[in-house]
């Protein structure tokens, strides 16, 4: 599968400051929020489902990425979502080896299997 979902008894807020919390730990921070309900409805659209984008990073990390292949940035910063679907809290992300595949550079995925299996720990913490 391209993503990693799993579900929380969670608030949409308890479960980003969980996440917030874990990411720090693998020295991940979020660099920006993204509410897309917020920014919909602020246009005018109707979105009744809270929905929001976190932009994580590791700068340690990013560098190493970028500096074996510059194709990589397309995919950074990382993305977790924290979003309400039928009533329950999910936290997901699009998995970084199925994001690296599209690149085609076989020294680069020992690095993105790293990346991906220290997030979704985060992931699994913030639960």
């Amino acid at each position: 599968m391209f993503h990693y979902t799993v579900e929380t008894t969670k608030t949409i807020e308890e479960a980003i400051a969980s996440l917030e919390e874990s990411l720090k730990e693998e020295k991940f921070g979020v660099l920006w929020q993204f509410d897309i309900k917020d920014k919909l409805q602020e246009k005018g659209l109707d979105f009744d489902q809270s929905y929001r984008v976190l932009e994580v990073c590791n700068p340690h990390e990013a560098q190493r990425v970028l500096s074996q292949n510059q194709m990589v940035g397309y995919f950074l910063p990382c993305k977790i979502v924290v979003y309400e679907d039928a009533g329950h809290t999910k936290i997901g992300m699009p998995r970084p080896t199925a994001l690296i595949e599209m690149v085609n550079d076989q020294s680069i995925k020992d690095l993105a299997k790293d990346i991906e299996e220290r997030l979704i720990g985060c992931i699994d913490k913030a639960l």
